[in-house]
C-alpha cells in the first residue's frame, strides 16, 4: 500500500530531472515549457548542445563525454533572446550564483539505519551551521564543525537537532530563509558531501536530524535563480515557477505555483531528496501560513490557496510513504488544529506544529520579580493548549531564532536586562526550561540556551562555547531536566504521557502546581511545583496525587548549579491524608515523584 501511495504522487513526474550520472555518460533534462529551443553549455563541449523537446514543456539530451565535477547551465532561447539558466535541480553550485556543477551523489552510508524517537521522547535542538561553532573567528562555520559539537549535545541529551535552512542561499552567511535554489546545499557550509556526513555522524550518536526547508517563497533575484527562467512571464510576474497574479506575492519574495503540477513536483521532489538520499528524519516547513494563505491568515478563508493546502497533504503523505517514522513539523502563526489534524478529516496532515505563543507567554510570567506583576494567565494557558487534543502535536520552547531576534533578545536578556547571566536570569530561566521540559508538548532548545549566550540571534555572531564551561552548572541543569523528561531512571514517565492537571494555584504568592502522568502510579505520576516569587516558605503545603513518600529529583536552586544559588534544603515529601509540606524557595522549580 505504501509503495502504491508513493507511485501515486511521484506519477506527476517520473523522469529524473537535472543532471544525472547514468552508465552512457549524463543526463540532462530541464522543464523549460515556453522556450523556443534549450542547449547545455559547459566544461564538456565546445559549443552548445542542443536538447530535444519532449512535447511536454521538458528538454532532454545525454552527453556521453560529461562527468562528474564538471559546470554546465541552460542556454534558453525564446524570442531571438538567450538565457543563460542554472540547474534548478542541481545538487552542487560553489556559489548561489552558480554554475550548476555535476554531482557526485555517492556516499558510504556505513549501514545507517537510524529510527528517531517518537514525538513524546524528542528534545529538539535548533542550531544556525553558521554560528553554531566556529573554532577559527576568521573562517566560516561549516558541518563539520557541528559534528566537532554533538558530544556535547549528546550528553546534554538532545536526540534531535534542527537546522536552520542549509540549501543554497542569496546571502551565503544569512539565517537560510532566502533560497535560490533548494535542491543545492549550501557549498559554503561543506556540500551535500558535508550534509550527509553530519547525518551519518548524528545517527551514530543517537541524534536525528530535522532540516528546515522553506517552500513558501523563493528570494526575488532578477539576474539568477528561478526568476523568469524560460523568459515567459505575465502581469510583471516572476515566470513559470511563480504565481504571475495577486497570489505571487509573499513579505520575503515571490509564492511558488502550486496550481502548476511541474511545480508542485519541484518542491516535492526537494522532501524526498531529505527525507531519503540524505536519511533526514524530519523536515521544519517554515511559515505554512504564508504558503496556504495569501495574507498568512488561515481565518480570512478567501485568501486561502486550495492546490497550496493539497500541495502540504501530498507531502505529509509522501514522507510517511518513504518511512512511517518521518515526521513533518509545520510554523503556522495561525494557530489552526487544521494544520495537525489528519487528511481524512480535511486537515493538512502535519505531525506537529510550533506553538509561537510560548517564548511570550513565558516572558510576561516571568519578567518581573515584583509578584504584584505576576500574571499566572498565560502561565495557565501554556499548560493547558494542545491542538486537536493531543498533546504533542505542540513544539514548546523558551526561545527560537524568531524570538530571539527581530528587534528582540534572547529570554535571559528580557528577564534581565542589565546582566543577562545574573543570579535572577539563571533562576528564571530554569523555571522557564523546566515548565517546557515538563508541560505536555515537545520541547526544543535554541543553541547556546544551555549555557546562558545572550544577546540577540544573528547570522555573524558565533556562540561563545567559553560560557559552557563558566555556567557548567546551568549545562547539568539543563541536562537533569532533559533526563527527567525522557525519563532515563525511571521515575518520570508521567512527563512522556498526555495527561495534565493543573491541581494549586496560588495567586497571591504566585505559586502554581500541577500533576503529571501517563498511566498513574508510582514512577509514573510527576508533581510540578513553580513559586515565581521572591519570597521563600518554610512550610509550604498542596495536595498530592497518592499518599507515600515523593522524592524530590529536581530542584532547581541547588547550590550546584550555581555558586550563587542559596541551596536551601528541600527534603523529600512524605504525603499523608494526599496532602504535603516542604520548604519552598523563591523562583524556584521543584519537580517530584514517587519510586517505582
Amino acid at each position: 500500500m505504501l509503495k502504491m501511495l508513493q507511485c501515486a504522487l511521484m506519477s506527476e513526474h517520473k523522469r529524473n530531472v537535472g543532471a544525472v550520472v547514468v552508465s552512457k555518460g549524463v543526463s540532462f533534462r530541464v522543464w523549460a515549457p515556453f522556450a523556443d529551443s534549450v542547449d547545455v553549455v559547459g566544461d564538456f563541449t565546445v559549443e552548445p548542445i542542443a536538447m530535444k523537446s519532449e512535447g511536454d514543456g521538458y528538454w532532454h539530451c545525454l552527453v556521453k563525454q560529461a562527468m562528474v565535477g564538471q559546470k554546465y547551465q541552460y542556454a534558453v532561447h525564446r524570442n531571438e533572446q538567450i538565457f543563460y539558466r542554472n540547474d534548478p535541480m542541481a545538487l552542487y553550485m560553489p556559489t548561489a550564483k552558480g554554475p550548476s556543477v555535476i554531482p557526485d551523489t555517492s556516499f558510504d552510508w556505513q549501514d545507517d539505519s537510524f529510527v528517531p524517537p517518537p514525538l513524546n521522547q524528542q528534545i529538539i535542538y535548533e542550531l544556525h551551521v553558521g554560528t553554531f561553532y566556529r573554532p577559527n573567528p576568521s573562517t566560516q562555520a561549516n558541518f563539520e564543525n557541528v559534528i566537532e559539537k554533538l558530544d556535547h549535545l549528546a550528553e546534554l541529551g538532545i536526540n534531535m537537532i534542527e537546522l536552520m535552512p542549509i540549501s543554497a542561499m542569496y546571502n551565503d552567511q544569512g539565517w537560510g530563509y532566502a533560497p535560490i535554489y533548494i535542491h543545492a546545499i549550501e557549498s559554503i557550509y561543506g556540500g551535500l558531501f558535508g550534509f550527509k556526513t553530519l547525518v551519518r555522524e548524528a545517527h551514530k550518536r543517537g541524534i536525528g536530524v530535522i532540516v528546515d526547508v522553506v517552500y513558501n517563497h523563493f528570494y526575488q533575484d532578477i539576474e539568477h535563480g528561478l526568476w523568469r527562467f524560460d523568459g515567459w512571464y505575465e502581469n510583471d510576474g516572476g515566470g513559470i515557477y511563480f504565481y504571475n497574479d495577486w497570489r505571487g506575492n509573499t513579505p520575503w519574495g515571490l509564492r511558488p505555483d502550486f496550481g502548476r503540477p511541474e511545480v508542485r513536483q519541484y518542491l516535492l521532489d526537494n522532501a524526498l531528496m531529505f527525507l531519503s538520499d540524505c536519511h533526514v528524519d524530519s523536515l521544519r516547513l517554515d511559515s505554512t501560513h504564508y504558503l496556504h494563505n495569501v495574507k498568512g491568515n488561515s481565518q480570512l478563508m478567501g485568501d486561502n490557496l486550495p492546490e497550496a493546502w493539497n500541495f502540504m497533504q501530498g507531502l505529509n503523505q509522501l514522507a510517511k510513504s518513504i518511512d512511517e517514522h518521518k515526521t513533518i513539523i509545520a510554523e503556522d502563526h495561525a494557530d489552526n488544529e487544521y494544520i495537525t489534524k489528519p487528511i481524512s478529516q480535511g486537515g493538512a496532515g502535519f505531525d506537529a506544529q510550533w506553538d509561537l505563543g510560548c517564548p511570550y507567554v513565558l516572558r510576561d510570567t516571568l519578567w518581573s520579580s515584583n509578584a504584584s506583576e505576576i500574571n499566572l494567565a498565560g502561565l495557565l494557558y501554556l499548560l493547558n493548549h494542545r491542538f486537536n487534543d493531543r498533546a504533542f502535536e505542540r513544539i514548546g520552547f523558551v526561545d527560537s531564532h524568531d524570538s530571539a531576534a527581530n528587534g528582540m533578545v534572547r529570554f535571559s536578556n528580557a528577564i534581565s536586562p542589565k546582566d543577562p547571566e545574573s543570579k535572577f536570569a539563571k533562576q528564571r530561566q530554569l523555571i522557564a526550561f523546566g515548565i517546557i521540559t515538563t508541560a505536555p508538548l515537545v520541547p526544543m532548545l535554541l543553541q547556546g540556551q544551555e549555557f546562558m549566550e545572550a544577546g540577540d540571534f544573528n547570522d555573524w555572531r558565533s556562540l561563545d562555547w567559553r560560557k559552557s564551561d563558566k555556567h557548567q552548572g546551568i549545562v547539568l541543569a539543563h541536562q537533569h531536566l532533559i533526563s527527567l523528561r525522557k525519563n532515563t531512571a525511571n521515575v518520570s514517565s508521567g512527563l512522556l504521557g498526555e495527561h495534565l492537571n493543573v491541581s494549586h494555584i496560588d495567586d497571591n504568592n504566585k505559586v502554581v502546581a500541577y500533576h503529571r502522568w501517563d498511566n498513574g502510579g508510582p514512577g509514573d505520576d510527576v508533581v510540578v511545583v513553580i513559586n515565581c516569587s521572591n519570597q521563600s516558605f518554610e512550610s509550604y503545603e498542596i495536595g498530592f496525587p497518592r499518599n507515600g513518600l515523593w522524592r524530590v529529583r529536581f530542584n532547581s536552586t541547588w547550590a550546584g548549579y550555581s555558586d550563587d544559588f542559596s541551596d536551601i534544603l528541600v527534603a523529600d515529601v512524605f504525603v499523608d491524608n494526599g496532602r504535603g509540606c516542604f520548604n519552598l524557595p523563591e523562583n524556584c522549580i521543584l519537580i517530584l515523584s514517587q519510586d517505582s
